[in-house]
C-alpha cells in the first residue's frame, strides 16, 4: 500500500493523490453507513408491525 501511494504521488501529484485517498476512505465509510441505515429501516419496520399487533 505504501509503495502504491508513493507511486501515485510521484505520478499524479500530491493534491490528486490525497483526493483519491479521501474518496476511497469516504466510500468505505458510506458503504458502512448505508448498511446501518438499511438495518435501522428493518428494525423500525419490525417495531411498527409489533405495535400494530398489540
Amino acid at each position: 500500500m505504501y509503495d502504491q501511494l508513493v507511486n501515485l504521488i510521484s505520478t499524479l501529484g500530491f493534491p490528486i493523490a490525497v483526493s483519491v485517498y479521501l474518496l476511497i476512505s469516504v466510500g468505505t465509510k458510506l458503504d458502512s453507513l448505508i448498511n446501518n441505515v438499511q438495518k435501522l429501516e428493518e428494525d423500525i419496520s419490525n417495531l411498527i408491525k409489533y405495535q400494530r399487533e398489540k
